[in-house]
């Protein structure tokens, strides 16, 4: 199983945070002071991605091994039915873990797995540019890290406030898609990949109307299929929604727990 590196804010109930393909826990950093003033919350690098190690191959690549290692990640930290909130990968993940009933409540902002066939290959084709972005030659990356209105640029496909971003994230953020090992499995059991579950636990899903990568049409696309679950859009947000609305992203899951 791979060494999944967090870290731990608060106190109250377990809250787990799961970012998405190409990104760390940091990507949570908006939130988290606002969630762990009520929560104890758990900010996971998820296997391949930022510090955590990889998962071992068990054959070919599927969403259900990233689940399963949360399970195992839960029990190794003694959870026992937390909350979780996921970004696009890793609202997946959430709701996966909803549909298996491991948690207690769970918030899934633009979560991947209700595509169509155009709307996958779209995003993969922007996550595939996002990534070779980050081999982009090291003083280019630190030329567009000095100026705001190109980091804005920059990251305009995943924010749409993206020139919030301090400098010296951005080059964290762009190191680590740089050295993910993961990203070519997941975007391969992505393939394969859409949600065919149904939570068993009380759920949100949360869209930001300017997602760029999964497009807010697909937002549709789940309130059709998840009739039961409740449905958020996240005005002026894009496909990470925690640095452009973190209030907003805050008080979504912080009313799904309360309503768990």
């Amino acid at each position: 199983m791979a060494d999944i590196v967090y870290s731990r804010r608060g106190t109250g109930e377990p809250l787990v945070l799961i970012h998405g393909i190409g990104h760390r826990k940091e990507a949570w950093s908006p939130v988290v002071e606002r969630l762990a003033a009520h929560h104890d919350v758990i900010v996971l690098d998820l296997p391949g991605f930022g510090a955590s190690g990889q998962l071992p191959r068990q054959g070919p690549d599927r969403m259900e091994h990233l689940t399963d290692a949360l399970e195992t990640f839960f029990a190794d930290l003694g959870l026992v039915r937390p909350h979780v909130a996921g970004n696009s990968l890793g609202g997946a993940i959430a709701l996966e873990l909803a549909a298996r009933g491991s948690v207690r409540s769970a918030t899934a902002l633009s979560p991947a797995g209700f595509w169509t066939e155009t709307g996958r290959l779209w995003a993969f084709v922007v996550l595939m540019s996002i990534r070779m972005s980050s081999f982009l030659p090291t003083p280019v990356v630190q030329r567009i890290a000095m100026h705001q209105w190109a980091r804005g640029l920059a990251l305009a496909s995943l924010h749409t406030q993206g020139h919030r971003i301090a400098s010296d994230v951005f080059l964290g953020d762009i190191t680590a898609l740089r050295r993910c090992t993961a990203f070519n499995r997941v975007l391969r059991a992505g393939v394969r990949y859409a949600y065919r579950g149904m939570p068993a636990v009380p759920a949100t899903i949360a869209w930001g109307t300017k997602d760029r990568v999964l497009l807010p049409s697909q937002a549709a696309r789940a309130r059709l299929q998840l009739p039961t679950v409740t449905h958020v859009a996240l005005p002026g947000a894009g496909h990470v929604p925690m640095l452009d609305e973190p209030d907003l992203v805050a008080q979504v899951i912080l009313e799904q727990v309360r309503a768990a």
